[in-house]
């Protein structure tokens, strides 16, 4: 007759109970290779953490092509050839200029641009609104200034709607963005629409085009891309490139490469803990060979022997893991706190360090609890 749920448990409970030692064991081989798993997994999620931070400090992901007299027809010439693209858009550098409202005074730096701009850039609008088409088709006298700006000029005043005065040009102030990312002692920047600046100067000359990738993982064949294309272009004609990201890929993957060799070892204690565990059950076994063959002889099933050696396993290996993770967290918590690290408990890396816990723990134990399942009662008593 087979052994209810609840006889079971009680059963398996009371024979771990009474081997402390062997327990005790198998326990701590479980810990480690949980908390090996466990802390390689933190590692990487505080890796990727650093990453999106540092890229959420700056501008959008984006390439810049610098050369001499670029052209409008440039950028739509790429805009047709290029794939995986955001967004793609000109700036000309015009240089600091002399700003004035009312009797306040600024000396920001002014850059024209196509209508794209700030999609490219990746900048947010803190008040106000970007640049329309109509804007550029009208060749309306309109800017866009950065925080630093309006607050040197406006004091406190509403910006959007104002009239400034750049080299004695009137604009209308229509948004505010903030300052540049990494900027030390920021001077103000403005931007006004690139048929602006065409019509002030009667120049089509850009100074450099800005290009926004779909996706992250793409921007360096991305300007690889456009370098090739535009030298197939221009042969005679020179054109220099980077990237804004460049540091934060290395670093990327840098860290990625570390990542998989942590994992590697982090599996590698996991196995050696499921050969201590498959180690200890043998053992077992082979010590309760004699009380395995009495509770066959008396009624127990096949079945109640395997499900009872697996249970073991699966607790010690619950326990190993659980007391694992909460000190990884702890751990991971203390550091994060020092170091000033990006951290939140994962609950998708526990399940996975818990559930490979499991795994291991039930799989190493399996053949043995399969033996000892398969014990003849005589043999066995015998065997005492």
């Amino acid at each position: 007759m087979s052994l209810s749920a609840f006889d079971l448990i009680l059963l398996t409970c009371k024979s771990l109970l009474g081997n402390p030692l062997r327990s005790g064991l198998t326990t701590l081989g479980v810990f480690m290779g949980v908390a090996a798993v466990s802390a390689t997994l933190q590692v990487g999620n505080i890796s990727r953490a650093v990453i999106e931070k540092q890229l959420a400090e700056r501008e959008a992901p984006q390439v810049n092509i610098y050369a001499d007299e670029l052209k409008l027809d440039d950028l739509e010439f790429l805009r047709q050839r290029l794939t995986g693209l955001k967004a793609i858009s000109a700036t000309q550098w015009l240089g600091p200029s002399q700003t004035v409202f009312r009797d306040r005074q600024a000396e920001p730096f002014i850059y024209a641009v196509t209508l794209d701009h700030f999609l490219t850039s990746g900048k947010q609008k803190i008040a106000g609104r970007f640049f329309t088409p109509a804007d550029f088709d009208n060749y309306r006298p309109v800017v866009v200034i950065d925080l630093f700006l309006a607050e040197k000029l406006f004091q406190g005043e509403d910006a959007i709607g104002q009239r400034i005065y750049a080299e004695g040009r009137p604009y209308i102030v229509v948004g505010v963005v903030p300052i540049e990312a990494g900027a030390k002692e920021p001077k103000g920047e403005m931007t006004v629409p690139m048929s602006i600046y065409n019509a002030i100067t009667g120049s089509r000359d850009l100074g450099s085009f800005q290009i926004r990738p779909r996706n992250l993982e793409d921007i360096n064949n991305l300007e690889d891309k456009a370098v090739k294309l535009l030298k197939q272009r221009y042969p005679d004609k020179d054109f220099y490139s980077y990237n804004n990201v460049k540091q934060i890929l290395e670093q990327k993957q840098t860290l990625e490469m570390a990542s998989r060799g942590l994992t590697a070892v982090g599996a590698i204690s996991l196995l050696i803990g499921g050969v201590g565990i498959a180690n200890i059950s043998i053992a077992a076994v082979m010590e309760r060979t004699p009380e395995i063959g009495l509770r066959l002889a008396i009624g127990a099933t096949k079945w109640d022997i395997l499900l009872q050696f697996i249970l073991e396993a699966a607790f010690l290996s619950l326990f190993g893991g659980i007391v694992a993770i909460v000190t990884v967290h702890g751990l991971t918590l203390a550091v994060s706190d020092t170091f000033k690290l990006p951290y939140k408990f994962d609950r998708e890396t526990a399940v996975l360090s818990l559930g490979s816990a499991l795994l291991v723990g039930v799989g190493a134990s399996f053949i043995p609890a399969l033996q000892a399942s398969n014990l003849d009662p005589v043999k066995a008593l015998r065997g005492g």
